[in-house]
């Protein structure tokens, strides 16, 4: 892209380009109900109102089917994520985000590396953020980076940064109610030499998530992750879909008795109570969101295992799969 910001996390990013749209009081911004609450958060926090769509439950991201009937008037922002490090469909969010002339904000966080057809996660919309977080594809410790291609957007961002100021000559001129979210030099330099590694580290997660989904392919309680045409997983995450029937937080459980850590696989946002509470948001309204929520597993995924490692947690999986089976039958 043409422009590119680090902050001093995703969090501020999303949050700081929201407000460089416009988004205030009053306005909605579609995001999807699937993800961690930082997206929906960085709404709430201007006063905005996130209209919650439902998910394509074999991507875990947003179902642009469901993206028209989400739309209003005071739609401001259309804010797909990508999901683990998959790209949603964007060609498809796309069309529908110019038909109504509405910006699309990429909440990247997971995805850089990603890419559809060719081209990168955070370049498919107006703007895109990415994480820095230390569970993400790199880190600076904590930080982040928002990307666009839009001149006029990201002077404002660069403004709304660093406090509000634009340098002259001998000092600073404060033209906008800005922030402090810039990325600290020290955090900076450690991006750096992490960005250098950036091929070497995407590319070892696709071949390790390769053979995970060998290793996996005959477990039939398990469903591990699609890859649509023309898309390339960042596999920030590898997420395996459990079967209805399979307690999902036993076989947690179950793996950290093993020695193994596994969690969720994100949140589903209309199940939290402060949004259940506040929107009176049902189950009803986002099933598939509602059983990735129950169901979906992140197992351990980084550049630095082997396939051994690999095929201990395959068997622990196996296993914790037995048991839980034996505690429901108990």
């Amino acid at each position: 892209v043409d422009y590119g910001f680090a902050v001093s996390s995703a969090t501020t990013g999303l949050h700081l380009s929201l407000v460089a749209l416009g988004v205030g009081p009053g306005d909605e911004v579609v995001i999807p109900d699937f993800s961690f609450p930082a997206t929906a958060n960085v709404v709430e926090q201007l006063g905005a109102v996130p209209i919650f769509v439902d998910i394509v439950p074999e991507t875990y991201n947003l179902n642009p089917t469901h993206l028209d009937a989400a739309i209003t008037a005071k739609t401001k922002v259309i804010m797909p994520v990508h999901a683990f490090g998959l790209a949603a469909d964007m060609k498809a969010i796309r069309a529908i985000a110019t038909s109504w002339g509405i910006p699309i904000l990429e909440d990247a966080a997971c995805a850089l590396g990603a890419t559809v057809d060719g081209a990168h996660a955070g370049s498919l919309g107006n703007v895109g953020v990415f994480s820095f977080h230390p569970r993400k594809i790199i880190t600076t410790g904590e930080g982040g980076m928002i990307t666009t291609n839009d001149h006029e957007l990201a002077k404002r961002i660069g403004v709304l940064r660093s406090h509000g100021g634009i340098r002259g000559e001998l000092y600073m001129d404060f033209v906008e109610a800005g922030f402090n979210y810039r990325l600290s030099d020290v955090h900076a330099a450690i991006g750096l030499a992490q960005m250098s590694k950036i091929g070497k580290i995407t590319a070892r997660r696709k071949i390790l998530a390769q053979q995970f989904c060998r290793l996996l392919g005959d477990i039939d309680e398990v469903k591990v992750p699609e890859v649509p045409p023309g898309s390339d997983h960042a596999f920030q995450s590898f997420v395996v879909s459990l079967s209805p029937e399979v307690d999902r937080d036993q076989v947690i459980r179950e793996m950290k008795a093993l020695g193994i850590e596994a969690t969720l696989g994100t949140y589903a946002l209309h199940l939290q109570p402060y949004f259940r509470a506040k929107y009176g948001l049902r189950d009803s309204q986002f099933p598939c969101a509602t059983f990735a929520h129950r169901h979906a597993l992140t197992l351990p995924l980084y550049p630095q295992l082997r396939v051994r490692d690999l095929t201990r947690v395959a068997n622990a999986l196996r296993i914790s799969l037995n048991r839980s089976r034996l505690v429901r039958s108990i």
